[in-house]
């Protein structure tokens, strides 16, 4: 399989013009309807096409200080499992190839494994500024 024919519809006008439309859509429409919003982010997360290459979404988050200190927080385990993805999908995108279907990451498998590391320290970035500023 090409990854370049998966790139392809992300940059098509047509597709980004419904999508824009769905997106207003979401917006309009009430909270209570969730099962619209968990459909249309299925959708956007096959369509972001990096679970077709083996990442998860914690993977591709861009790295600024924050995101450095969490990932140095990881248990080895995670780390190792993180760095196996991002090598695995380096490989892959020299290659031009992507995985087979049954090995593409699936959304309720996704799981934000640095979400809570992230977010300790955030929390202790804050402290520290707010304890600064007195």
């Amino acid at each position: 399989m090409s990854l370049s024919g998966s790139r392809r519809c992300v940059r098509d006008p047509t597709i980004l013009r419904v999508v824009n439309s769905y997106v207003k859509m979401a917006s309009k429409v009430p909270a209570s309807s969730g099962r619209l919003l968990t459909v249309f982010s299925k959708w956007f997360y096959n369509a972001a096409g990096f679970n077709k290459i083996g990442l998860m979404r914690d993977d591709v988050l861009h790295e600024d200080r924050d995101v450095q200190e969490a990932v140095k927080r990881l248990p080895e385990n995670l780390y190792n499992e993180r760095i196996f993805r991002i090598k695995r999908a380096l490989d892959l995108s020299m290659k031009h190839q992507i995985l087979p279907k049954n090995q593409w990451i699936k959304y309720e498998e996704d799981m934000r494994y640095l979400e809570p590391y992230l977010k300790e320290v955030v929390r202790e970035r804050k402290e520290r500024e707010d304890w600064q500023k007195k």
